[in-house]
This record gives C-alpha cells, structure tokens and sequence, in this order.
C-alpha cells in the first residue's frame, strides 16, 4: 500500500521547492489541503513543486497542486499526469469562464458589438435554415409517399383551429378600441362616419393579419421549439436519425405546412371579427346602423386592401414555422436550453413580423396600392 500524500518544502539554490510524495488522491485531500494551505500563508501563492515522488495520482490531487504551484508549475510528472493535470486546469478556466468586464463606454461598446454579431449570427443561421427547409419541399412536394398527413392534421388542428377563440376574441376587442379612438378624434372634426373606413382599412390592411401573427407566434412559434427542443434534449432527433429518416422533413415540414395554412384562415377570421366589432360599437355609440356600415365599407374598394393583407400572411407563416423549429434544433440538452430558446423563438418572430410588416407597407405605398 502506497504512502499518505506529503508535501515538504526543501531550500534549493534556486529557491524554495515543495517536494510531493506518495498518494495525491481523494482520500488524502482533506489532509493535503491544509497542508498546502498552510504553506501557502507562509511562502506565497506560487511555489516550484517536484512531483516526481508521488505514487498515485487523481484529479483531486491534481486540483491540489496546481493550487500549490500556482504560476511556478509542476516538474516531475510523466506523460500520463501530465495530461490530467493540464486536464484539470483546462476545467477550472471553463468552469472561472472570463473575468467580468469593466464598466464604462468600452464595455457598452464590446456588448453591443456581440449583441451584434449574434444577431448577424442568427440572420445567417435563419437563411440556411429557409434554404435547407426550401430544398426539403421541394423535394418531397411531388412525392406523395413521403406526405405526413396524419402529422399534418394534428398539427392543423393545433396551430388552426385551437387558436380560433382567442384570435377572435382579441381581434373583436381592438376592433372595438380602434372605433371608440377613431369616432374620438374625428368627432372634433364633424367626421365621425369615416370612422368606417378607419376601421375596414386599418383591419384589412395592418391589424387582421399582424395580430394574427403575433398570436401565432407567441402560441404556435414557442409551441414548435418546446417541441422539438424537448426531442433534442431527450436524444429523439438522434434516434430519429439513426433510423434514416430526415428530421427537417418528419418534424418541419408538417408545422410549417400547417401554419402555412392555418395563419391565412386565422387573419380572414380576425379581419371579420375586428371589423364586427367596430361594427358594434358604430352602431350602438356613434349612431352608424348596420345597413349604413355595409354601405359606407362597399364603397371602400374593400377587395384591393383585404389582398394587400392575405398576401403578408403567408410570409408571416413561413417565417414563425422557420423560426420556431430552428430555434428548437438549437437546443443543447438541459431544461434551461429549451426555455431560453423557446423565449428566443417569440421575440424572433414577433420582430420578424413586424419588420415585414413595415416594409411591405412601404412597399405597397410605393406602387400605391
């Protein structure tokens, strides 16, 4: 049986050495570390250790003499120590991670250049993704073996038809808000009937369709990367893999077939619905009765401004489905992955959304539609 752990401090020519001897292992660390503390408090932090002596080493022992040596280093060691003890070392600076940053206009300056390059990151990240997701469909569109019907329905019904309450309900409510505004600021004026058109263009055009997607992707978006994430942290995408299957194909392409079917029937029903409700308040505030509304909203060449907002949704669709699954397959394997992404998933979207939003508006007013 080898000897308990020493170590001995020795004075050389060159200065003070610490000679380490016998077992340096776990069993002897509670007595090691007193031993290297207290030559610590006496000759500094940093001292020339010879571990030539040692009989048996393991990453405790290791942990202990790189606390010892400090700067100075450790001779003495075969190949085989040698590489655990840079092992060990190698762990506690990924475990210290950097030294925290100073404060001040340099540290603003460094944030917000990785702030970013992430975002340049992740835009690079999204137009692979769409290019891969692209190249998928259009391989598997005209081949009919390879639909996934039944995936396709469930994910139809999850992403279509569960969201219609809450699409409708939200959707009446702003459509009220935006009357109960529009009839305000245009009473002053004598105009209170073209509270109408506010309404009819402004649902039509903007809100139907924009609020439909941010609904969508906060419900539908994060929906897709808890999915996936969840399959990735628990080896499925691995598994689905090994068994040769495509995971873009079994797992993207049914969500993004679904949304791209389901968010245009949701900003049709939301457009109805904030524009019944306008309708409403109209008719029991303003003096505006039904049969008027009709009238005044047929005139608004309601078609051209109804197609300028379906023609967004289908974007808005292809870019929450995208969005949300990449998200999802960035997962790293811990619960704390699948929410951070799965947060990440819906401030994505939702920006997305917006910024097509905006320049498909100055787009359309551009060729004046």
């Amino acid at each position: 049986m080898s000897a308990a752990g020493t170590a001995t401090l020795r004075h050389g020519q060159d200065g003070d050495i610490v000679v380490a001897a016998g077992d340096w292992t776990i069993a002897a660390a509670p007595v090691l570390a007193a031993e290297v503390a207290a030559l610590a408090r006496r000759h500094g932090r940093s001292l020339r250790v010879d571990a030539s002596g040692i009989a048996r080493l393991d990453t405790s022992g290791a942990r202990l003499l790189l606390d010892l040596a400090g700067e100075r280093g450790v001779d003495g060691l075969d190949a085989t120590r040698r590489a655990l003890l840079d092992a060990v070392a190698e762990a506690d600076v990924a475990v210290k991670g950097p030294p925290p940053a100073d404060g001040g206009l340099v540290a603003l300056l460094a944030r917000t250049g990785a702030a970013a390059e992430q975002v340049a990151r992740d835009a690079w990240q999204l137009l692979g993704f769409i290019g891969l997701v692209l190249a998928t469909l259009a391989r598997c569109l005209f081949v009919p073996r390879r639909w996934r019907l039944t995936s396709l329905a469930f994910h139809l019904e999850q992403t279509g038809l569960d969201a219609v309450p809450i699409v409708v309900l939200l959707n009446f409510l702003v459509g009220a808000v935006v009357a109960f505004l529009g009839a305000t600021v245009l009473k002053d004026f004598g105009a209170t009937v073209f509270t109408v058109e506010l309404i009819g263009y402004s649902f039509l055009r903007e809100f139907g369709v924009l609020l439909t997607a941010i609904l969508i992707a906060g419900r539908s978006g994060s929906a897709f990367t808890a999915q996936i994430g969840s399959m990735k942290s628990r080896e499925e995408i691995d598994a689905i893999r090994t068994l040769g299957l495509d995971p873009v194909e079994v797992l993207v392409l049914p969500r993004l077939l679904a949304l791209l079917v389901a968010l245009p029937a949701l900003a049709f029903i939301a457009m109805l619905s904030g524009i019944v409700g306008g309708a409403l308040v109209c008719a029991l505030s303003m003096d505006i009765s039904p049969t008027m509304f009709v009238t005044r909203f047929h005139d608004l060449a309601a078609t051209r401004h109804f197609w300028v907002g379906m023609s967004k949704a289908p974007i808005f669709a292809f870019l929450i489905a995208s969005i949300g699954c990449l998200e999802g397959f960035k997962v790293s394997g811990s619960a704390e992955s699948v929410g951070t992404h799965t947060t990440s998933s819906v401030v994505q979207s939702i920006f997305v959304a917006i910024l097509v939003d905006a320049l498909a508006a100055i787009f359309y007013m551009e060729i004046d539609v």
